[in-house]
């Protein structure tokens, strides 16, 4: 049993967002097993709101790296011109790290690496279900510790999901009927490059002991 413990946690530390892949393909019994993973998730009164749209046309994915890229260099030119992303980066002291990444966020090319992904997986949730965006959000998470014990890199992208026009595109090219609401995108394949960790906030600043602001933990 602690075995069991050490490995599951161990699968949670190593989850990585990955957005450069290999060519090596996704095996059906592997996609099988990760979209199996997000069908166990719970949903509020069971209500399972969440279905799929698994994509594997380079057109297809071509569309999704299209619209991505676009929503997200809107997004990100509006932080960059409201001054939020120079505070963001407050911390970076190498000017020409922070300047590549400016240009990278506004240029969109954050969410252009779905194209090279060997399978995109849509996530859509029932707009009638009013705990949708909690319940794919738990299918999501299912999927992507499914992909990292399977030894696959998986990315959660938003940027085509965010804006009613980018919704309605894609919905208009995926054939998305109107009871549905686009939550994510998921790219998956095996990873050519490994992300390194992301420092995590020490659990003494996150977990209070009864009232907001105590600390539960002294270290």
């Amino acid at each position: 049993m602690e075995n069991t413990k050490e490995v599951f946690f161990q699968v949670i530390k190593d989850r990585r967002s990955i957005r450069k892949y290999t060519e090596q393909r996704i095996t059906e019994e592997d996609l099988r097993l990760i979209l199996e993973s997000a069908r166990q998730a719970p949903s509020g009164e069971n209500a399972q709101p969440w279905r799929f749209i698994v994509i594997k046309d380079q057109d297809s994915k071509d569309f999704l790296s299209y619209v991505g890229k676009h929503g997200s260099g809107r997004r990100f030119t509006g932080e960059f011109l409201s001054k939020q992303m120079q505070a963001r980066f407050t911390g970076l002291q190498d000017e020409e790290k922070k300047i590549a990444a400016y240009k990278k966020l506004t240029s969109g090319n954050v969410s252009s690496f779905v194209s090279e992904a060997d399978v995109n997986i849509i996530v859509l949730g029932k707009k009638e279900v009013w705990d949708a965006p909690f319940d794919t959000s738990a299918a999501i998470e299912n999927m992507l510790l499914t992909v990292t014990s399977l030894g696959l890199g998986a990315c959660w992208l938003v940027a085509p999901c965010i804006d009613i026009r980018d919704e309605l595109r894609m919905k208009e090219y995926f054939e998305i009927t109107d009871e549905y609401k686009l939550f994510a995108i998921i790219s998956i394949g095996y990873p050519a490059k490994m992300a390194n960790p992301r420092p995590r906030i020490p659990l003494k600043d996150l977990v209070f002991n009864e009232k907001f602001g105590e600390a539960y933990y002294e270290e």
